[in-house]
C-alpha cells in the first residue's frame, strides 16, 4: 500500500503559525483508516514553536531558498531559512523511508505551498511559486498536491 506524505495541520493537528489547524477530514480520514497517511509539519519539525511569527518567502520561490539565493523571514524580519530547510530534509527522509510518492500539503504555505505562496511583502498577495518543502519534494519525483487538489492526489495515487 503505497503511503502519503500529509500537513500536520490538515489532519487537524494545531500546529498552524497561528496555532490554529487546517483540517480536511473527508478523504484524508479514508487514507487515515486505510493505514497510509504520514503526517509532517515541516516547520514545527525543522524546530519552530507554535505559534511562531507568520514567515514569507520574498519573490515567493522555494527553489531559490533551497539554493541559497533567497531566504525565508518572518514579519519581524527574522531569518527562519534554516528551519525551513532542516523541515524539508526531515519530510524528505520521511519520503525515501516510506517510498512516498504522493504527498498532500497546505497550500500557500512558505513550507508546503504548490502553485501558489505569498510574496514576501506580508500583505496577503500570493504570486505562482511553491514552498520549500515542496520544491525538494519535487527535486525528488514526489508529486505535492493541495488540500484544494484532493480528487487530483486520489488519481495520482490509484496510478501509482
Amino acid at each position: 500500500m503505497h503511503k502519503v506524505l500529509v500537513s500536520a495541520c490538515l489532519l487537524g493537528q494545531p500546529v498552524r503559525y497561528d496555532g490554529r489547524a487546517s483540517g480536511h477530514p473527508d478523504l484524508l480520514q479514508h487514507w487515515q483508516s486505510e493505514g497510509r497517511i504520514v503526517p509532517l509539519c515541516p516547520e514545527v519539525a525543522g524546530g519552530l514553536p507554535t505559534p511562531r511569527p507568520p514567515a514569507e518567502i520574498p519573490g515567493g520561490q522555494g527553489a531559490a531558498v533551497l539554493e541559497g539565493n533567497a531566504q525565508v523571514l518572518t514579519v519581524t524580519g527574522e531569518d527562519v531559512s534554516a528551519q525551513f530547510l532542516a523541515g524539508a530534509q526531515l519530510a524528505l527522509a520521511l519520503v525515501r523511508r516510506h517510498g512516498i510518492r504522493i504527498a498532500v500539503l497546505k497550500s500557500g504555505s512558505p513550507s508546503c505551498g504548490n502553485v501558489l505562496t505569498y510574496d514576501g511583502r506580508f500583505s496577503g498577495t500570493k504570486v505562482a511559486g511553491e514552498g520549500v518543502t515542496t520544491a525538494l519534494l519535487r527535486r525528488e519525483g514526489v508529486q505535492v498536491f493541495s488540500e484544494l487538489e484532493l480528487e487530483a492526489a486520489e488519481q495520482a495515487l490509484k496510478q501509482l
